[in-house]
């Protein structure tokens, strides 16, 4: 429903918000494009009710930028439509003051319209809220809840142009896993995460330490709106690196900085609710048929959803044997060695944990590949293979593209990807992707000059 309001009154968060923020300067209102990124405006306090009241505009083209921030020629939204713009209007509970701003800043997301008043579908959000709306037409509520794992660095690289650990750790060589001394070296740093992400709405829940130096997993708290489950996935990376920066520190969410440590993952947790509240996945005692069709479904999407889950060059780093990271479609109980593990929980937390997407995917696409593959199980009553004991990497051969390009071409050709995320997106997504393709296969990497230059 378009929150056009051409000729109202301030809404009433509005007001509130300006009450509670007599410092107010300005607001960014931004949307997320196709990378996961930001993309937007700063407009002035005194703007705020006009934003609310005419939206703001922005180019169609701005949700397909390639990652370097490019525009995309053969999406067709540059000059075969004059670059036009579309209407972008304010979501609902979503304006919040920027922490970081000392009280100057607030912010707030948009969500982005055709001319005509309906959902476009190049925005990742409308995506999301299009399968969504599979389940609210059952009666369905998802309930999600993800973990995002990062990296801090030093601002500097190094002399190699590689990353570096913050100094303040001290130690240097590596992290001790669920450290509290790594955390403890970090407190100002998470400290004002926390401040930062409750000031904001964002219900951040847990802190460890991961395997590499300098490595972290924020969780979040699960919530009973997919659309609201990636917002606040959103709002989250957005605010750690802010935070980060205040601390003379880069925080990224690439998924395998280094080849030989551990990479960046991003967990999708979900349940289904009925009418009643019920969780379908479990009866009170036992997981349900509704659990393992859901799980069948995301077995069978897994190939043709890869290249949501690993978006980019870097990504397909990150899998490989032994790492933690599903190498397949398998699924099992309490085992972190399958892509879909149905953790050990109360029956009432029944639930799947989606294991594949790194931290560089963008939250509502691997949202919306996730749901669409539970309504795809459930749809079809989808039978899962059998339950994967023990170590994943040494029963199964790999079962996910082995490279970008085929991921790209998987996603491309897939009728699900069409069926639940549109034909046009489907294409958008991939024209974006094979632009950043194309430019990576042009530059040469240091290696290969040290490897051949002289060798050969």
């Amino acid at each position: 429903m378009s929150q056009q309001q051409e000729g109202g009154a301030t809404p009433a968060e509005v007001e509130r918000f300006v009450e509670r923020n007599p410092a107010l300067e300005y607001i960014e209102a931004f949307i997320t494009d196709v990378n996961g990124i930001a993309r937007g405006k700063r407009v002035p306090a005194s703007a705020l009710q006009r934003l609310y009241e005419k939206g703001l505009c922005l180019p169609a083209s701005t949700l397909i930028l390639d990652v370097w921030g490019n525009e995309v020629e053969a999406s067709g939204l540059i000059f075969d439509t004059g670059d036009a713009d579309h209407p972008c209007w304010p979501i609902e509970g979503t304006l919040q003051p920027l922490p970081w701003s000392d009280g100057r800043g607030g912010q707030v997301l948009l969500r982005m319209d055709t001319p005509e008043a309906g959902p476009y579908h190049a925005d990742p959000r409308n995506v999301l809220m299009g399968v969504a709306d599979r389940f609210t037409a059952r009666g369905q509520i998802p309930v999600i809840a993800t973990e995002l794992e990062f990296r801090l660095f030093e601002p500097e690289p190094a002399a190699d142009g590689a990353p570096v650990a913050p100094a303040r750790l001290g130690r240097g060589g590596g992290s001790q896993l669920f450290g509290l001394d790594e955390l403890d070296a970090m407190d100002a740093v998470f400290s004002e995460i926390d401040r930062a992400c409750r000031e904001q709405g964002v219900p951040a829940d847990t802190v460890i330490a991961e395997q590499s130096e300098g490595q972290y997993e924020v969780n979040l708290t699960h919530v009973a709106d997919p659309v609201v489950a990636a917002d606040h996935a959103v709002l989250l990376k957005r605010t750690i690196k802010a935070v980060a920066r205040r601390h003379g520190l880069i925080a990224s969410f690439m998924a395998k900085p280094f080849g030989d440590e551990a990479g960046n993952g991003l967990h999708v947790h979900a349940s289904l609710l009925d009418r009643d509240g019920n969780n379908i996945f479990t009866d009170g005692a036992q997981p349900t048929a509704a659990l393992h069709h859901a799980v069948g479904g995301l077995m069978e999407t897994m190939y043709d959803t890869a290249a949501v889950f690993a978006p980019h060059a870097n990504s397909w780093r990150r899998f490989q044997v032994g790492a933690h990271v599903p190498m397949g479609p398998t699924w099992g109980f309490d085992n972190r060695t399958v892509a879909v593990r149905v953790p050990l929980s109360s029956p009432a937390a029944t639930r799947v944990e989606h294991r594949v997407a790194g931290a560089d995917a963008n939250p509502y696409l691997a949202v919306a590949a996730v749901l669409a593959g539970v309504d795809h199980g459930l749809t079809n009553a989808v039978q899962p293979p059998a339950e994967t004991k023990g170590s994943a990497f040494s029963q199964h051969e790999r079962g996910l593209p082995e490279t970008w390009e085929r991921a790209l071409a998987a996603f491309g050709d897939s009728a699900f990807i069409g069926e639940y995320f549109g034909g046009d997106y489907r294409r958008l997504f991939t024209v974006c992707k094979r632009q950043e393709q194309e430019r990576f296969l042009r530059e040469v990497p240091r290696f290969e000059y040290d490897s051949y230059l002289g060798a050969i």
